[in-house]
């Protein structure tokens, strides 16, 4: 394998189309596209300063480098790619890679990233943005720090573990995903899932959980979670209170005590749904802002 060390490559495609190459402690910038086309590479101790470094690559290896504010758009269309121990300024990276592994990576700008990436695996992650892997598949996670809205919209087959995702909206749209031993803190956590599993987690969240086909949920706390599990076919073992729960349209949910059970029999068969709990505070036929509509 051939080996370029300390130079500053510079111009349109610097490198493109290479092969069999070792790259280490290079600079690029002032070009777009500079690995384009390229296989068999590996990246050490590099930085990228321009956009678009590597699209349309296979096997390739980075360890130690750098992408700069100005790497945007970075990875795309290119498949069994390694990172490790890398630190991305630049958002809108990795779109429709596979066999994507991510290891002590930093994305400080991470909005628009990680989208339709299939057999994404990822260890140690911190990214900050919003719409942070929308519409992956095949995805295993463990560790990943999250700040930002509307992460994993419309995510298949996922496993999350031992994460804090501070994000409103997650989940939205996903199908099989699973969550273990994790902080989720956001509003609308979860809305139009199917097969959406939480098990040994934290949740805080207003009217998260609703409008989910086939919601388990095992061994989890529910604080400050408000209108939870409207329109939900939810399976649901709470070791917490719950503040309140509205309208859940089938299934179990226990839970030491209950603030408010809001039950609409117009909308909803209170029937298809049993609640286990000992310490119901209210018992309500509607949400507070109709009862107020109905007195004007």
């Amino acid at each position: 394998m051939k080996e370029l060390k300390q130079l500053n490559l510079k111009g349109e495609r610097a490198l493109f189309g290479s092969h069999d190459l070792k790259v280490t402690d290079c600079i690029f910038e002032d070009g777009e596209s500079p690995l384009k086309e390229s296989s068999n590479i590996e990246l050490c101790g590099s930085m990228f300063r321009w956009k678009y470094p590597l699209w349309f690559c296979r096997d390739i290896k980075v360890l130690d480098c750098t992408w700069f504010d100005m790497a945007r758009a970075g990875v795309w269309y290119t498949d069994r790619i390694r990172v490790e121990r890398a630190v991305i300024q630049a958002p809108k990276n990795f779109r429709r890679c596979k066999e994507l592994s991510l290891t002590d990576v930093t994305f400080t700008d991470a909005k628009e990233t990680l989208w339709n990436c299939n057999g994404v695996k990822l260890r140690n992650v911190t990214a900050k943005g919003d719409y942070f892997a929308m519409g992956c598949s095949d995805m295993e996670i463990d560790g990943l720090i999250l700040d930002g809205n509307y992460s994993f919209d419309g995510v298949k087959n996922a496993v999350i573990r031992n994460s804090r995702l501070l994000s409103k909206d997650a989940f939205w749209n996903s199908e099989n995903v699973t969550v273990y031993d994790s902080f989720i803190p956001g509003e609308y956590l979860g809305w139009n899932a199917k097969n959406l599993t939480l098990v040994n987690c934290t949740v805080e969240s207003l009217q998260g959980m609703c409008y989910i086909d086939n919601l388990v949920m095992k061994n989890c706390k529910l604080i400050n979670t408000t209108l939870a599990f409207e329109y939900a076919k939810v399976e649901a073992e709470i070791t917490s209170e719950i503040d309140s729960i509205l309208n859940p349209q089938e299934g179990s949910i226990r839970a030491p005590r209950i603030g408010e059970l809001i039950i609409e029999k117009d909308r909803i068969d209170p029937e298809k749904t049993k609640i286990v709990c000992t310490d119901i505070v209210k018992h309500s036929a509607h949400p507070e802002w109709i009862e107020v509509a109905d007195d004007v």
